[in-house]
């Protein structure tokens, strides 16, 4: 008795107390089972083992084996080199994935993450006590609303130039409609994007953004113009309604997949050993797929809100094509973007002096001069000075990038000012 008590935890003698009551009938099996918080069946289990073993019946048989769970020898010392090398930097979860479809291991995300706390290669991120926020509940159907935004980073982590990924993400259904990396956010970027959104799904409802000078007027003293950008101007020809956020937390779900792209999509353009835009655009359908198969959820209504395009690849090319009006002067000539150009005609052309025609600049940089649905043949006759252009805190990485690759393929040469 003294030698089963003392192979007892603090548990069992407590377990055996009453057990003990109870198979002598001092105490009701349905009380006992009350104290121990177990079930009567269990309790009649144990007195049966009590009667048959005595006090070595009430102790867990699992003690001093191993789990069931745990690791081969030969698994575990594979996993937890992997963890300290090529996963280093995953979160369990990503971790966990990998595994499983990279390297045939199929673990737990918590084992994982143990492992990684054991191994000195994770650990959990301080909480901070942030603003609290009410959620907006997610429309209903999906293509009411597509949340937009860039997430300037360096995603090729120095294999490759800094540059934006442009994300256009469902608000009904947490869905990636389009992804395009960009070497800066600029309003070229977004329309590729939406080119890419409309082509596969139809023009959205409306379009959710920030209020950066790329989807909004933000002069409080413009008085020309249409007060719109001209995102806003190809949003319109779409009728796609822009509407603009007061603060990022507002468009959060685009905010919150901006931080997991960030994490994921880094860490598998890295295992893939990609370095350039190209590359990455190239990878982004697979990464997509994967992504809305885990992360996306069904709508509330199953209709779709989205409005069939009809016009094809072209029809689309030429709603996205930027537009602004040029007057031709005597000789038939203007000017754009620091270059001169003149309309070809077959006759004198004296019609078409002082008139206003429209250009339209294509996306693939392509123009066009029209004017009364009319394409006017063009020659180009010369080149005009033109300043450099402003930069923002959208495009200055960019920039900056360009200058510095420019310097390191320039040849060394001495000068008497800088070396």
């Amino acid at each position: 008795m003294a030698e089963g008590m003392l192979a007892m935890s603090a548990v069992e003698r407590e377990r055996l107390v009453l057990i003990t009551e109870a198979s002598v009938g001092r105490l009701s099996q349905g009380l006992v089972a009350e104290r121990l918080g177990i079930g009567v069946r269990q309790v009649k289990r144990l007195v049966r083992a009590y009667r048959e073993h005595g006090d070595v019946g009430l102790v867990s048989r699992q003690r001093g084996r191993g789990s069931n769970h745990q690791l081969a020898a030969g698994i575990g010392d594979r996993v937890r080199d992997l963890l300290c090398g090529k996963y280093r930097d995953f979160g369990p979860t990503l971790a966990a994935e990998n595994l499983a479809e990279r390297e045939g291991i199929v673990i737990s995300r918590e084992t994982i993450r143990q492992l990684q706390v054991e191994l000195g290669v994770w650990k959990p991120k301080a909480r901070r006590h942030k603003k609290v926020f009410q959620l907006r509940e997610r429309r209903p159907r999906f293509g009411e609303l597509i949340q937009i935004d860039g997430s300037p980073h360096d995603w090729f982590e120095g294999r490759g130039p800094r540059c934006t990924l442009i994300v256009f993400i469902d608000d009904a259904t947490g869905r990636l409609t389009a992804l395009q990396f960009a070497p800066a956010e600029t309003t070229h970027a977004y329309l590729a994007a939406l080119k890419t959104h409309v082509l596969a799904h139809g023009c959205p409802l409306a379009f959710y953004s920030d209020r950066h000078g790329i989807f909004r007027v933000n002069a409080k003293d413009a008085v020309s113009g249409d007060g719109k950008t001209e995102f806003g101007r190809v949003a319109a020809r779409l009728t796609i309604e822009a509407i603009h956020a007061l603060t990022p937390q507002a468009k959060g779900r685009v905010e919150r997949a901006n931080q997991t792209l960030q994490d994921r999509l880094v860490r598998e353009m890295r295992l893939e050993g990609i370095a350039s835009i190209a590359q990455a655009q190239a990878f982004v359908p697979a990464f997509m797929a994967r992504w809305n198969a885990k992360f996306a959820v069904a709508p509330r209504d199953g209709a779709d809100a989205h409005r069939a395009w009809t016009g094809g690849p072209e029809g689309l090319g030429e709603a996205l094509a930027r537009r602004e009006e040029r007057t031709l002067s005597k000789a038939l000539t203007f000017s754009v973007g620091g270059r001169l150009y003149c309309v070809r005609t077959k006759g004198p052309g004296t019609a078409l002096r002082g008139v206003k025609v429209t250009l339209y600049h294509f996306m693939d940089g392509q123009m066009q001069a029209r004017y009364k649905n009319r394409t006017l043949a063009l020659t180009r006759v010369g080149s005009l000075p033109i300043p450099s252009p402003a930069e923002d805190e959208k495009t200055i990485d960019a920039r900056i990038d360009a200058i510095v690759l420019a310097a390191k393929a320039a040849p060394a040469t001495s000068s008497l000012g800088c070396g």
